[in-house]
Formats: C-alpha cells, sequence, structure tokens
C-alpha cells in the first residue's frame, strides 16, 4: 500500500463523499458550515480557520495547511493524526479510496 497522494478517480470520489462525508461537510462558497466545516477552499487552508465554525484547540493548534498528502495521511485515521479533534469520522483505510476522495475534494471545493 502507498504511503503517498496520487490522484484518483473524481467519479468514484463523489461516491465516497456522498455517502461518507455529506451528512457533515459542505463543498461550495454559499453553502456554510454544518456539523463539520465548510470544505470550500481547503487546499492550501490552515486546520481549524474557517470562519464562524467552532473547533477543537487540538485541530487550531495542529496547523496543517491542507493539500493532497497532508489529507491523504489525515483521513486515514483523523483521530490518530489530530488527537483532540471532534471529529466522528473513523477513516478510510484503503489508500485508493483516500485518493479517489482527495481528487474529488480538490476538483469540487476551489
Amino acid at each position: 500500500m502507498s504511503d503517498k497522494y496520487t490522484p484518483g478517480d473524481v467519479s468514484k470520489g463523489a461516491s465516497i463523499f456522498k455517502t461518507r462525508c455529506a451528512q457533515c461537510h459542505t463543498l461550495k462558497s454559499n453553502e456554510g458550515n454544518k456539523v463539520g466545516p465548510a470544505l470550500h477552499g481547503l487546499f492550501g487552508r490552515k486546520s481549524g480557520s474557517v470562519d464562524g465554525y467552532s473547533y477543537t484547540a487540538a485541530n487550531v493548534n495542529k496547523g496543517v495547511t491542507w493539500e493532497g498528502q497532508t489529507l491523504f495521511e489525515y483521513l486515514e485515521n483523523p483521530k490518530k493524526y489530530i488527537p483532540g479533534t471532534k471529529m466522528a469520522f473513523a477513516g478510510l483505510k484503503k489508500a485508493k479510496d483516500r485518493n479517489d476522495l482527495i481528487s474529488f475534494l480538490e476538483a469540487e471545493t476551489k
């Protein structure tokens, strides 16, 4: 299994987002926060920095910049990557699923 992000299948990523992420996150600039922060503008953004969203100190203090590789590592096990995060998602263990989801997010959050 690869430990590096490589571009995946956007359409498969869309399906993963719909079933695993959409209940808590939005993608477009005018959709706002839900249980989780809005993902519009995700790439190049620092962790814990969406206006109007109440993050844990752990998420704010992590100070990571979200891009393909950091998301690849985070989405495998969010609670391990940012101990103290309130994200309830257990993660995506398969590298292919993470690659597909990240490719979708990169296309849809600009």
